[in-house]
């Protein structure tokens, strides 16, 4: 892999090579120091041909049906011209069962479509790794002219936020009929939405789902929008219709071009372009400190005099940290 020069791999993206797509992203994902340097030159390369997509991050509970919903969205898009890329932050170890590598195969029709691309995410990563290089990964598609970037949140927890702070559009899936409809949903993640879908909006379920949409537009009004440009609309769709996706696309549209009009939208890409840099620096602060030879001579010592009480936990960290 490393006898290709930066060069081959920018002109392979730019020219929407799928073969040499997936050889970047691999790169990108290489822990080998050397394939981290050639990717570090690929991506600053290929910068100046980002930017252009609408970034949208899809998660919700267990059991709602994010994979049928992305599959139903991403169809409907592919099928009027939109190149979409499918990108997962998974968290979890290899033994979870909530990967999206088993939803490669379940998105069947997305996957074999022409306009379509689905990356499955390394998992047993730190959280910080995953994200940083789903980011890589999403200028990337971004280079290759992919118009709709669908990033999915594999696990639970952290990985909401995370998303939440590298896309353009964060929407959160429900689902009815579930006992308490805020179950499993943190008011965290509802601040962050900038979209709620009540997904499963379809035969028997639909009077549940009115209820469900009741209760969580009472629960959205207690929230303090973020911006007056935008408050977050609770709406319902069915992932089985075909086009059942579609009205969230249009509210996708809508927001993009009013935060557009009102410099939101760059606004927001800045700051996360910012945040990711000093999300990198605390990793890279993190990961020196544990290879440091110094500090890890010093350790048992010191961690032996926390525990005796000879020193505070706060002496011993400004011990620790004076190595660096």
């Amino acid at each position: 892999m490393m006898g290709n020069d930066p060069d081959s791999f920018v002109q392979g993206i730019l020219d929407g090579n799928r073969r040499m797509i997936a050889k970047t992203i691999t790169l990108i994902e290489s822990r080998l120091k050397e394939h981290q340097l050639q990717a570090f030159k690929v991506v600053e390369k290929i910068l100046p041909h980002t930017g252009k997509s609408i970034r949208l991050g899809i998660t919700g509970v267990p059991g709602v049906g994010k994979s049928t919903f992305i599959e139903n969205l991403g169809v409907t898009l592919a099928n009027v011209g939109y190149k979409v890329a499918v990108l997962a932050v998974d968290p979890t170890s290899r033994r979870s069962g909530g990967s999206i590598l088993g939803d490669k195969t379940r998105m069947e029709k997305l996957s074999a479509h022409e306009n379509a691309f689905i990356r499955p995410s390394p998992a047993g990563e730190t959280l910080g790794g995953v994200a940083s290089k789903t980011r890589e990964i999403m200028l990337v598609c971004e280079a290759a002219g992919f118009d709709v970037i669908l990033v999915e949140t594999v696990g639970v927890g952290q990985s909401e936020t995370t998303v939440s702070s590298m896309v353009d559009f964060f929407l959160v899936l429900m689902i009815a009929g579930a006992g308490d409809e805020l179950q499993g949903i943190k008011k965290g993640v509802l601040e962050l939405a900038d979209g709620i879908a009540i997904n499963k909006a379809d035969g028997d379920n639909l009077i549940a789902v009115e209820k469900a949409k009741r209760d969580l537009e009472i629960a959205m009004h207690l929230i303090q929008p973020e911006t007056p440009t935008w408050s977050t609309p609770v709406v319902s769709c069915s992932s089985v219709i075909e086009g059942g996706t579609k009205n969230i696309w249009d509210i996708i549209l809508d927001h993009n071009k009013k935060f557009k009009k009102s410099g939101e939208f760059e606004l927001r890409r800045k700051n996360q372009s910012l945040e990711w840099m000093w999300t990198l620096v605390e990793d890279g602060l993190k990961q020196r400190f544990k290879n440091n030879e110094k500090i890890n001579k010093a350790i048992p010592a010191i961690s032996n005099m926390v525990e005796n009480d000879k020193i505070s936990p706060t002496a011993a960290a400004e011990q620790l940290l004076s190595f660096l």
